[in-house]
């Protein structure tokens, strides 16, 4: 080849080459391929002692052993630490671990929104509203227990049920708030729409500390309903229900006293809120909670734990629906922390009988496994919390970021970081 040619080339290509990198680097200056992900929507969807374990047991009962449950089929997993803080933090309640997701510090247990030094901290959802984003709590634990309340209030101790919801409305302001709890928002002497004492019900009376919550909100605006049908009518943007005296099922120490039976089911709950919510042009923060893995596992009641387990995946199917139509929603599914120990082992072995006896802590079950014909037998190792890490699985805006293993304050900090600023 000529020297001349060949050293033409040579130039020639070099020149296309660096006209072609500056055309790339000028692409990615107007449409930089890594930007900031922004989600103008986050749901945070907690499945209250949700570990492993259960989660691997409602998939067997729901899909089976090759089945994929909602909450699975997401394509960012993690796994999340969760200790609260020092000097007793080697296993943590769900205060403490939903003041870390909601404020991103760890803090002792009981602590309501407050660091270790009980100075309060301001919360992600205190933050979407100050963006202008509506917010909301969605429970069928009390909606001033321990996981909602560490969102939108701020005390000492998660005991002050009446003080949270006080806080509620007038401080944080959730525009929509759905779950139990009817005992804690009115006085003594005033049973509201649920009879006290009821047998299809906690046991309990009005206890509200701070005067007729329920009156004070509908001054302030709120559409108060108390069954699932004013719910489902309820046509405002700012929406009190309370559907139970205190927790929205029965979970006592017998199997034979325990109901999984919500009034209003936890996925109409959560579509409701999706429906109100998504109103606010400028987006939203919501939490939805499931409370009965954490309280049928305190009672090693694994089918009343798998029952509740797969009403909450129901939910999770409706957030995933909801992300994938508007496109700028942040899902995020895991529990807050693991509760009785639960594990999962093979039925009627007899090289393994039940070596944890009649007692507590008991084997539970069997329980047929979804398209198959075996079946499965759930035994437990306590009926208090333990320190295992949870996993967690996300989709939309910001999701990769909660890829690996780290603590739970992790989570508010991704929160944090994708949840976009309003125009």
């Amino acid at each position: 080849m000529n020297k001349k040619v060949w050293v033409g080339g040579i130039l020639a290509a070099i020149v296309v080459v660096s006209l072609s990198l500056a055309q790339i680097w000028a692409d990615q200056e107007k449409n930089p391929k890594k930007q900031k992900p922004e989600a103008k929507n986050v749901i945070l969807m907690i499945g209250d002692g949700m570990g492993e374990a259960q989660r691997h047991a409602i998939r067997l009962s729901s899909v089976g052993i090759q089945g994929e449950m909602a909450m699975d089929s997401m394509p960012y997993t993690g796994t999340v630490r969760t200790h609260s803080a020092e000097p007793e933090g080697l296993v943590t309640d769900s205060a403490a671990a939903a003041t870390a997701m909601a404020t991103g510090v760890k803090t002792y247990n009981g602590a309501i929104g407050v660091d270790r030094n009980k100075k309060e901290v301001k919360t992600v959802l205190e933050k979407a509203s100050q963006m202008g984003k509506a917010t909301g709590l969605v429970t069928t634990s009390q909606v001033t227990d321990g996981t909602p309340a560490a969102f939108a209030s701020h005390t000492e101790s998660r005991d002050d049920q009446s003080k949270i919801a006080l806080q509620y409305l007038e401080q944080s302001q959730p525009d929509v708030i759905l779950g139990g709890g009817e005992n804690h928002w009115y006085p003594k002497g005033n049973p509201g729409k649920y009879e006290d004492d009821s047998e299809n019900d906690p046991p309990g009376e009005s206890k509200g500390t701070e005067g007729n919550l329920v009156k004070k909100a509908e001054n302030q605006g709120y559409q108060y309903v108390s069954n699932r049908e004013e719910m489902q009518d309820a046509k405002g943007t700012k929406l009190l229900g309370l559907f139970a005296n205190e927790e929205m099922f029965k979970a006592d120490s017998t199997d034979e006293e325990n109901v999984y039976d919500p009034v209003v089911p936890l996925p109409e709950m959560t579509q409701k809120a999706l429906q109100t919510l998504s109103k606010n042009k400028k987006g939203f923060f919501l939490i939805v909670e499931e409370q009965g893995m954490d309280s049928f596992g305190h009672v090693n009641d694994a089918g009343n734990t798998i029952k509740s387990g797969q009403q909450f995946d129901r939910s999770v199917a409706l957030a995933k629906s909801f992300a994938k139509e508007s496109g700028d929603t942040l899902v995020i599914v895991t529990g807050d922390h693991e509760t009785g120990g639960f594990t999962i082992e093979k039925s009627d072995d007899p090289e393994y009988p039940d070596e944890s006896g009649d007692g507590i802590s008991k084997e539970d079950g069997p329980f047929p496994v979804a398209k198959s014909d075996q079946e499965f037998i759930v035994d437990w190792t306590t009926q208090l919390h333990t320190g295992v890490d949870v996993p967690l699985t996300a989709m939309g805006p910001g999701a990769e970021l909660l890829i690996g293993v780290y603590e739970n304050t992790h989570i508010h900090d991704v929160i944090l970081k994708v949840m976009k600023e309003p125009n």
